[in-house]
């Protein structure tokens, strides 16, 4: 049985380890990350390496490797950790934390469900009232919003009030989109285009020019243009030229990641031969979530 410190220090090196691409871990970096003496780690990895869960590597390049028996003692699959399932503490991802189990405990009155959570890294930073957000998970796209309510240091859980369970649709973005895609052209005025977004109620299209994209111009950079006494501006003078494009057959929940990443409420979807073809917004992918959306 190992101590809640042995767990611990499993834990860490276990996830830095699937961080290194199988390079050994030294001891200084678990020390470093658990706030505790370096010399202590080693004592440590000593009874670690004495129960087969941890193997030494010698040299300069040395340090600590987990062993299968490693991750069958905390219940962790070695191909799963490829797959990261990341944890979002009031909107944030929390770095250095994946999740290897979800177990949704029993019912015990209508509406209220819980959900034990296992962790693989340190949950000393996850504290009881934290909104958390797991997922999506790989295969199903599952995702669980909830509260902590509770946390295990001991076996690495944490416990949520769940507050919502989704699974995202295995649909491709084309499937959600909206494929009558409306564009405008460099050379017009912004009294123009801001005629054809209120005409269409739509907050932004693509600038397109010889059937390619050059740029994004939405109702906010019009605003922010007539705000700042550039109402006679054209279209090319003030559009955005950072354009994120993806490919009609990207899913749901990959272009859910690509928005979080740059920021951006909408996707621009191309063709083959990179011609624009249709537009997916955030609204579009939360309606294909939620099922008021279904092609």
């Amino acid at each position: 049985m190992l101590t809640a410190v042995q767990k611990e220090i499993l834990q860490t090196l276990i996830n830095l380890y699937k961080k290194s691409d199988g390079k050994s871990i030294k001891g200084e970096e678990i020390a470093e990350i658990m706030n505790r003496n370096p010399g202590t780690i080693r004592n440590q990895m000593q009874s670690l390496r004495s129960l087969g869960l941890v193997k030494g590597v010698p040299g300069p390049r040395g340090g600590y490797k987990p062993t299968i028996k490693a991750f069958q003692y905390l219940e962790i699959s070695p191909i799963e950790m490829e797959a990261q399932v990341p944890i979002y503490k009031n909107g944030k991802k929390v770095e250095d934390l994946s999740v290897s189990k979800i177990e949704f405990t029993s019912i015990p009155h209508p509406g209220e469900c819980e959900a034990a959570i296992k962790v693989v890294g340190s949950i000393k930073n996850l504290d009881l009232g934290d909104r958390i957000r797991v997922g999506p998970t790989p295969v199903n796209k599952l995702v669980v919003d909830g509260i902590i309510v509770g946390r295990d240091d001991m076996d690495n859980m944490i416990l949520l009030d769940t507050t919502g369970i989704r699974s995202i649709p295995q649909k491709t973005v084309m499937e959600v989109a909206t494929q009558d895609l409306v564009t405008i052209k460099p050379e017009m005025t912004l009294k123009e285009v801001a005629k054809i977004l209120s005409e269409k109620n739509i907050e932004g299209a693509p600038v397109t020019e010889d059937n390619k994209i050059v740029g994004m111009l939405t109702l906010s950079d019009i605003n922010r243009a007539i705000a700042e006494g550039k109402d006679q501006c054209k279209v090319k003078e003030i559009m955005s030229t950072s354009i994120v494009t993806v490919d009609k057959t990207v899913l749901i929940s990959d272009a859910i990641e690509i928005m979080n990443k740059h920021n951006i409420g909408r996707l621009i979807l191309v063709d083959s031969k990179k011609r624009p073809i249709g537009i997916v917004t955030r609204t579009d992918i939360l309606d294909a979530i939620s099922g008021l959306k279904n092609r």
